[in-house]
């Protein structure tokens, strides 16, 4: 017996509904059929739906097939229309298939209506199988398109923050020079305290650019979402009022995932102020974590993420929500809906760069009125053994003076001559160069130990990685601290983990060349 099938039979003739039925059992069909005569009970019937095929009589005394096709068409139904008639000549026929029947079959051959039955709901299964790739195809196109267009604003904002934290490492640097010698009573030090306050201010927001970009320094271990989300809570409740409800659900034996854990804290912070700002009246924020398994479908819906198990964090409203056209827009930076001068545009495109720098995904669900849902996925850890701080040995010096040699390779003229003053400021002796090119020449010819290599991580010409590479080659006590406007963790995962973040501060520069010495 072959699947069941639903039939909606166009015809004035009961007799011959049943004489179709019997034909149809007879070749093997197990069938169920409803039979109408009238167009508006056509309509009924097929907006009820659940229907596998329609059979036609041509010519009926209120009614006609042409009529039941174009009716068919009109409501945008799929279903293949099959012509039985006992009147119908070739010529009618042709007509009927090129208006879109799929086939025809005289009354008094009813024996070809099982394997003409057959063949149109094979050919409907590979329309609706054509139908849905077609759907997908256009649906991964568009989310590389998105993924594309993120990417490339991403690597704009990137270099616009590389270039922007060497000029606030001057701005901070200097200003901070000015500081310590001005005395506390000089009129001009509030002044000076303006603009240094100003600069942190501009160093956090390209902070937020480097992690839209994946580009901000992270420090993950092996924490459990639940505990960081616990450990948020509180601060939660006083940051979003009174008027907003805070409801937590967690997962028992929730996966354990390898972030950064107060990058993850910015995340959940940053979507509850985003919530509360899309409920002015109040409402309720959830927050929930689950363990999932993304195969290769889902994963699929995912750019960037691989089929695996997951540690799933969401964070939902009941707030006013978005309709289609912001929601695929909120991971832009400076993309706000908020007035003018309320909101940076930078919250939501921060979650972006720290889930996507996490190895994860981050995906929004919204309907205007109806709140707005953001779900997080972080790859479960499979670092078992991992320490569970990525701090290293040693810890802070006693005191940030020196009297070591530094070798000092900067391209930016600004940033150099700033950490030329601190360091001078804090004892060292400093050889300064402009390029890694320079630096080689520079250390060649000086006889004495040069003990630290200070540089840039990313110039012209030859990168920091092949600067201190070449020069530990020929020195191999050397020790070498990068620094740069953004990480490149493909030139510092390999065990070279003195890393310094600009914009370069005075005493963010000191102690790291302090540690960088001191580690053994």
């Amino acid at each position: 017996m072959k699947t069941p099938v639903r039939l909606l039979v166009v015809e004035d003739s009961e007799s011959d509904a049943k004489l179709m039925g019997y034909a149809l059992r007879s070749a093997g069909w197990e069938v169920s059929m409803l039979r109408v005569e009238t167009p508006s009970a056509m309509r009924s019937a097929l907006l009820l739906g659940e229907l596998d095929a329609v059979i036609s009589d041509w010519a009926l005394p209120s009614f006609s097939g042409a009529a039941a096709l174009a009716l068919v068409q009109e409501l945008g139904i799929d279903l293949p229309f099959i012509i039985v008639s006992g009147t119908v000549g070739e010529e009618v026929a042709a007509d009927a298939m090129r208006a879109g029947a799929r086939d025809y079959v005289l009354k008094g051959k009813l024996a070809r209506l099982g394997p003409a039955l057959e063949r149109e709901l094979a050919e409907q299964k590979n329309r609706l199988a054509q139908r849905q790739a077609e759907a997908a195809l256009k649906c991964a196109r568009e989310e590389l398109r998105q993924a594309q267009k993120l990417e490339a604003i991403g690597e704009l904002a990137a270099g616009i923050a590389h270039d922007f934290n060497n000029l606030l490492s001057v701005v901070l640097g200097f200003s901070q020079l000015v500081l310590d010698d001005l005395k506390p009573d000089d009129p001009a030090r509030s002044d000076v305290l303006e603009i240094h306050a100003a600069g942190r201010r501009a160093a956090q927001l390209t902070q937020q650019l480097l992690a839209f970009a994946r580009r901000q320094v992270l420090t993950p271990r092996n924490v459990d979402l639940d505990a960081i989300v616990s450990g948020v809570t509180t601060m939660l409740r006083r940051l979003l009022g009174e008027q907003i409800e805070i409801v937590v659900e967690g997962t028992s034996g929730l996966n354990r995932t390898f972030v950064d854990a107060s990058q993850i804290e910015q995340v959940i912070l940053n979507l509850a102020v985003n919530a509360r700002d899309a409920m002015p009246d109040g409402g309720k924020v959830s927050i929930a974590t689950a363990n999932v398994t993304l195969d290769p479908a889902h994963a699929g819906h995912h750019p960037g993420v691989v089929p695996g198990e997951y540690a799933m964090l969401t964070v939902s409203d009941t707030g006013m929500g978005m309709d289609s056209a912001t929601a695929s827009r909120i991971f832009e930076p400076f993309f706000t809906t908020k007035p003018l001068g309320k909101g940076t545009g930078l919250g939501l495109s921060t979650v972006f760069g720290i889930a996507r720098q996490s190895g994860g995904s981050v995906v929004v669900s919204s309907e205007l009125g109806q709140g707005t849902t953001f779900t997080l996925f972080f790859p479960k850890s499979t670092r078992e053994d991992a320490p569970l701080t990525s701090e290293r040995p040693g810890g802070p010096s006693q005191s940030l003076l020196g009297n070591e040699t530094v070798l000092l390779v900067e391209d930016d003229a600004g940033v150099r001559k700033i950490a030329l003053a601190i360091l001078r400021r804090h004892g060292y002796v400093v050889l300064e160069t402009a390029s890694g090119a320079e630096a080689i020449l520079v250390a060649n010819a000086y006889p004495e130990v040069i003990h630290l290599l200070l540089t840039d991580l990313i110039m012209p010409g030859m990168s920091g990685k092949e600067v201190g590479r070449a020069l530990r080659a020929a020195r191999p006590e050397l020790r070498v601290l990068y620094m740069s406007g953004y990480s490149d963790a493909a030139l510092i995962d390999q065990g070279e983990i003195a890393f310094l973040q600009k914009p370069v501060t005075s005493e963010s520069l000191a102690r790291k060349v302090r540690d960088a010495l001191e580690l053994r």
